[in-house]
This record gives structure tokens, sequence and C-alpha cells, in this order.
């Protein structure tokens, strides 16, 4: 992609993928934060090796390219190195990206309130305070609600991913959607049915495993058993990175939000995502469909 926009956040920088060279069979996770980015990165994982127990390391093996706290050179080397079929996770938007015309692109987005209070969990158990001003521990006033509305899709605010980002994500992937390598997944119909998901991913990915195997792929990516099995399938996972790797797996499901807002600050989101979205839009990005 030419003229790709920089997103430059206090965590990321997407101009870190320049120092990548995208390979034609390369496949790229990329979603707002807490859409399932890990959900998809480890039906990927489990696609791509074909083997129920395998261990992801999604930090090593995975990794987040956008990320500032890993060494750009490191990276990159390491990529380079792998000779197998490489799998990479962004929470750059789609219009800050490289696209390639070969590698593949999977799109995932989550319910914009569900993402949001998975955040508000999430900043509770990394051991530091990045985001503490957005997500106060103590907030009466309903400051991170309102910081979550008012923030913008782009510079220091991206990373603490306020609404507007959410949708510039999601709209820059609609607008590459036609394309044969760019896939919308949506984290309600992974839920919804994840044995379906598998196979279409498998389409997607074009890789095929016999029943048996399949069955076992699925059962190993389900919710439950990631958690049961947190150190293998959190990032940086039995490393102590996370206060609780198994908190890191929160909830898994969906309308977390429901009762937990005023109706003015519902007024307020509504607001937003109806003039941001179209009806069809914006049903798809909070609800997903289980026919696409």
């Amino acid at each position: 992609m030419t003229n790709r926009k920089i997103y430059l956040g206090t965590l990321t920088d997407s101009t870190r993928w320049d120092a990548v060279a995208i390979r034609p069979d390369d496949v790229i996770v990329v979603s707002p934060p807490k859409s399932g980015t890990t959900w998809m990165q480890t039906i990927v994982a489990l696609l791509l090796s074909g083997d129920p127990q395998v261990v992801p390391e999604f930090s090593i093996q995975m990794p987040w390219v956008d990320i500032k706290l890993r060494d750009l050179a490191e990276v990159s080397d390491r990529l380079t190195g792998m000779t197998h079929r490489r799998s990479m996770k962004s929470h750059t938007p789609m219009d800050g990206l490289p696209l390639d015309d070969q590698a593949t692109y999977i799109c995932v987005f989550r319910h914009p309130l569900d993402a949001h209070f998975s955040m508000r969990n999430h900043v509770r158990n990394i051991p530091v305070p990045w985001f503490d001003d957005w997500y106060p521990e103590v907030d009466v006033d309903g400051t991170t609600f309102a910081r979550f509305l008012a923030g913008s899709a782009d510079g220091a605010d991206c990373d603490a991913m306020p609404l507007a980002h959410i949708i510039q994500h999601y709209k820059a992937a609609r607008a590459l959607a036609d394309r044969p390598n760019v896939w919308l997944v949506h984290y309600a119909d992974l839920i919804r049915d994840l044995a379906l998901a598998f196979d279409r991913i498998s389409e997607v990915l074009q890789v095929t495993h016999p029943a048996p195997v399949m069955a076992q792929l699925v059962a190993a990516a389900r919710f439950d058993n990631m958690r049961q099995n947190a150190e293998r399938f959190a990032p940086s996972g039995g490393k102590g990175f996370f206060k609780s790797d198994e908190g890191f797996f929160n909830s898994g499901r969906s309308g977390q939000w429901q009762g937990r807002l005023t109706e003015a600050e519902m007024d307020a989101y509504d607001a937003i995502m109806d003039a941001s979205l179209s009806s069809c839009e914006r049903d798809w990005l909070e609800y997903g469909s289980p026919d696409t």
C-alpha cells in the first residue's frame, strides 16, 4: 500500500513494518486490542501446525511487530530467519500496514463495548501504569468511558483504544474487504460456532486436516481450554509479565457491558456509532453474523 497512514502511540509505531519483508504466504492478524487477536492467533497456529499440542509462543514465533518494547532489528532478523510459514499480529489499522497482494490479512472485530470492558480488565492485569489516566482504578466520575468516547483514532490516544480507533480499524478493513486476501472475522461468530470458524479459516489459509485432527484443533482453541492452559496461550505466558496469565482470559463472552453504563453514556455511544457507520455496518461491527 502506498501513502500508508502513520499510527504512532505510546506503545506502537506502524513504521516498524518497514523493516519486515512480507512474504506471499505470510498470515497477518490485524485487530483493535481485546477484540480476539490472541484467539485468532491461536486458531492460525493450530491450523498451520496441525498439532493440538502446539505451544504458540506468540511473542516470539508470531510477533506483534508494531510494539516498540522489542528491539526492531532483533524482531526483523528473527522473522527473516524463519523458514516455516510465518504469522504476525498488528494493532495498526489496515491503512497503516504494508498491503501485499498475496499475503493473508485476517481482521478481527468485537462489539466495541465488549472490547472496551475487556480493556478495563486488561489494564488491571498488567504491572505498568501505561493507561492509568485513561482507566483509573477508582472511577466515580465516569472518566474511563468519557475518554473512550472522546479519544482520537490516531496519535497518542490509539493505544488506549478509544471508540474512534475501533471505528477507524473497521472502516480501513471494510475498504479492502473486496480483496481476495483480506478477511473480516467477528468475535461473536467464533463464540457461536468455533468449528465453523475453523473450517472457514482453514479455507482462507488453504490448509486441510483430517476431520479427527480438526476436532482436536477446535477443542484446543475453546476458551475454557485456553484459560485452563493460560501459560501456554497467553502472550508471554509463563514469563511473569501479566499479574495473572489466567486473568488475560477474563470472560470470553459477549454482552459484558450490559447494565454497566448509564442511559446518558449509552445515548452518547449510540450517537457516535450512528454518525460514523451505516446501520448495516454498525450491526456487523457489534454483533457479527453467522452467515458471513
